[in-house]
C-alpha cells in the first residue's frame, strides 16, 4: 500500500509540471506567432497624423485579437521621414504613411497628384482613390515601389494667406504678389500658375518675411499657419483650396503578401478605420480655424475657385508636367462626382 501511495504522489507531481510547463510555454508559443507590425511616422503626438495609428491598433485588436504586436513609432524615431519607402522595400518597416511626393520620386506619373486643382476637397479625394481610378493608380505604386497602399488620409487643403488686405478672386488678382513657395522648382510652378510671383523661401523665415513685407503672403494648411502663428502678421485668408494633399497608410509588400487572406482584409479595415478617424477631425480643425482667424480681425476671402482651377490646370497641361501624366487621366478625376 505504501509503495502504491508514493507513486500516486509521483504521478501527481509529475502531472503538475506539466501543467506548469505547458501553461508557461503556451503564452511563450503564442507570442512567437503574433505578427509584428512596425510602423514609423514624423507625426507629434499631438497630430491627428499620429492619434491615428492608435485608432489602427485598437482595430486590428478588435477583429483579430492576439494575431499581431502593433509597434508605433512616433516623431521619427525609427526612420527619418522620406526614408519609410525604402525601409519597407527592404524588409525593415511593415507600416507608414507616404506621400504622394515621395511616391512620385519613383513612379513619376503619379505627380499628378501633387499638382494645383487635381484633387477638389476631403470627399472627392477619398471618392477617387476608393474607386477605379485608386485602383489604377495604386498598381504600378505595388510594382516599383514594394508598398502596397491600403488607405487615403487627409493630410490638408493649402489656402493663400496675404500681409495686407486684398480682394482676391481670380488669378489675376494675384498679379505682382511676392508669394513664398517651398524651393522645388514643383512648388515654384504651382505659385506661378495661381498668377503669384513665385518666391522660395525656408519656412522658418516665413514669419518674419511677412512682418517685413520681403514677400506678400505665402500657402499652407492653415493648422500649419495658425501653429507658425502667420495670422499675426497677415490680414487676409484666400480660400483657394489649391492643393488637397493626401498621405496614404501603406504595407510592405512582401509583408503584406505572407499574410492570410483574412489577416489582410482586417488590416485593411483597419487601416480604413484610422484615416476615416484623421479625416473626419482634421477637416473639423480646418472649418474651426477659419472661425478662429476670422475672430482674429481676418478678412476671409471666398474666390471663383472654379476659375482658379481652369486657369491652373490649362498651364499645367502645357506644362512638361503633363507629359508624364497616363493619358485621360485628368479628364477621369475631373469627372469623379
Amino acid at each position: 500500500m505504501k509503495h502504491r501511495f508514493v507513486n500516486r504522489n509521483a504521478l501527481r507531481a509529475l502531472v503538475t509540471v506539466a501543467a506548469l510547463g505547458l501553461g508557461f510555454a503556451a503564452p511563450q508559443a503564442m507570442a512567437q506567432t503574433k505578427k509584428v507590425i512596425r510602423i514609423s511616422t514624423p507625426a507629434v503626438p499631438d497630430d491627428w497624423h499620429a492619434k491615428m495609428w492608435t485608432v489602427f491598433k485598437d482595430s486590428l485588436e478588435k477583429s483579430a485579437p492576439g494575431e499581431f504586436d502593433v509597434q508605433i513609432h512616433l516623431n521619427a524615431a525609427l526612420f527619418k521621414q522620406g526614408t519609410e519607402p525604402a525601409a519597407m522595400a527592404r524588409g525593415n518597416l511593415e507600416m507608414s504613411a507616404i506621400s504622394a511626393q515621395d511616391i512620385s520620386k519613383l513612379v513619376p506619373e503619379f505627380s499628378i497628384f501633387t499638382a494645383g486643382y487635381i484633387i477638389r476637397d476631403p470627399d472627392h479625394q477619398q471618392k477617387v482613390f476608393n474607386g477605379p481610378i485608386g485602383e489604377e493608380v495604386f498598381k504600378p505604386v505595388v510594382q516599383k515601389m514594394d508598398v502596397t497602399p491600403l488607405a487615403t488620409a487627409y493630410l490638408g487643403t493649402r489656402q493663400v494667406m496675404l500681409r495686407e488686405d486684398r480682394n482676391v478672386m481670380t488669378p489675376a488678382d494675384l498679379k505682382g504678389v511676392k508669394l513664398r513657395m517651398p524651393g522645388s522648382k514643383e512648388w515654384l510652378f504651382l505659385g506661378e500658375a495661381l498668377g503669384a510671383t513665385a518666391t522660395p523661401l525656408a519656412f522658418g523665415e516665413v514669419y518674419l518675411a511677412l512682418k517685413t513685407g520681403t514677400i506678400d503672403g505665402q500657402d499652407n494648411p492653415l493648422p500649419s499657419a495658425r501653429a507658425a502663428k502667420f495670422f499675426e502678421v497677415s490680414k487676409t485668408v484666400v480660400l483657394t483650396n489649391h492643393l488637397v494633399d493626401a498621405i496614404f497608410l501603406s504595407y510592405a509588400t512582401k509583408a503584406f503578401n505572407a499574410l492570410t487572406p483574412e489577416q489582410q482584409q482586417k488590416i485593411k479595415a483597419a487601416a480604413q478605420d484610422a484615416a476615416k478617424y484623421n479625416n473626419e477631425n482634421r477637416i473639423k480643425d480646418e472649418a474651426s480655424i477659419v472661425d478662429e482667424f476670422k475672430a482674429k480681425g481676418m478678412k476671409i476671402v471666398k474666390p471663383n475657385v472654379d476659375e482658379f482651377r481652369k486657369v491652373v490646370q490649362d498651364k499645367y497641361l502645357k506644362s512638361e508636367y503633363a507629359n508624364i501624366w497616363p493619358k485621360g487621366l485628368l479628364e477621369k478625376i475631373n469627372a469623379v462626382k
